[in-house]
């Protein structure tokens, strides 16, 4: 289950933070011999606005691969449902072997996950949260289920919308 962005946000308005959370060094094998470059993931985000996105570039040297990745995760930033200090409910997210829960955690526990989690969490600005890594721990694959995991968040109105009830019914 790929991630897809719901709609486009307006980047002007937002104080985005960036992280890099891996560089790969990568070799191509060629006739003439191995062409090396970078590889770099890269996680945005406005905790103020709880958006968050990531992105990948590849390039020669390590700083354009950043910027590259800088310039996919501008273009994936997505909207993080939450209650006051947390999330709403327990959720998981899969991507390729990667799987990843998250789970509400009461005020002044702070967020308790691995790098590449802790990296997207911090970035949406969900300040408590509790977190396990249950699949692969490629750097990779825990970026995308997370953003998975976080994309699955309904607050109350809209699961009253879907329900058809009011939300006081809830």
């Amino acid at each position: 289950m790929a991630f897809t962005p719901t709609k486009r946000l307006d980047l002007g308005s937002l104080q985005l933070k960036e992280t890099v959370v891996s560089i790969n060094r990568v070799t191509k094998v060629v006739k003439g011999g191995k062409n090396l470059s970078f590889s770099a993931l890269v996680v945005v985000g406005d905790p103020a606005a709880k958006v968050v996105g990531y992105g990948t570039g590849k390039a020669k040297e390590v700083p354009a691969a950043i910027k590259k990745g800088l310039e996919a995760a501008k273009k994936r930033l997505q909207k993080v449902h939450m209650l006051d200090n947390t999330i709403p409910h327990p959720v998981t997210g899969r991507f390729g072997a990667g799987l990843v829960l998250l789970k509400p955690a009461p005020a002044g526990t702070g967020v308790i996950a691995g790098g590449p989690v802790r990296a997207v969490i911090e970035a949406a600005g969900i300040p408590n949260v509790l977190s396990k890594n249950l699949g692969s721990r490629n750097p990779h694959n825990a970026v995308k289920a997370t953003l998975v995991a976080l994309g699955q968040l309904r607050d109350k109105s809209e699961v009253a919308d879907m329900r058809g009830l009011a939300q006081d019914k809830l």
